[in-house]
């Protein structure tokens, strides 16, 4: 979800179970933004909790959620930061899911900007943040 004239707000991350074998989720992910698209060059952001966590249990071929808060960056072609820090632009994200390891995600609708290298997670969650 992007505001008009800003970086980007927050992210829906959507996660499918696609083993044969149902999963058990729980907890907070952690945050990195990928430098040139890649995993192995990503500079992991400092991630800040909110709600409560409980496990949650994915069938296969089931889905589960986590929302990404950002920091956002003000203005349009020379955006800034309110705090003064430099915003950054990153292709992709790598998304650590708790019991599943690291994943590489992108926005439909083009790259994440962000401020002050943070970002507000949600716990895993069987049912889609709005």
């Amino acid at each position: 979800m992007r505001p008009a004239g800003t970086g980007t707000g927050a992210a829906i991350v959507e996660f499918t179970n696609t083993s044969a074998q149902p999963c058990v989720l729980k907890g907070y992910p952690t945050v990195a933004g990928a430098a040139n698209g890649s995993p192995e060059h990503n500079k992991p952001l400092t991630v800040t909790r909110t709600g409560s966590s409980s496990a949650v249990r994915v069938a296969p071929g089931g889905k589960a959620w986590v929302k990404l808060t950002f920091v956002q960056v003000q203005g349009e072609g020379d955006g800034y930061c309110k705090s003064g820090a430099q915003p950054v632009v990153y292709p992709t994200m790598v998304v650590g899911l708790p019991g599943s390891g690291l994943h590489q995600v992108a926005l439909e609708d083009g790259q994440f900007a962000e401020c002050d290298n943070t970002a507000t997670v949600t716990a895993v969650t069987a049912v889609k943040p709005s």
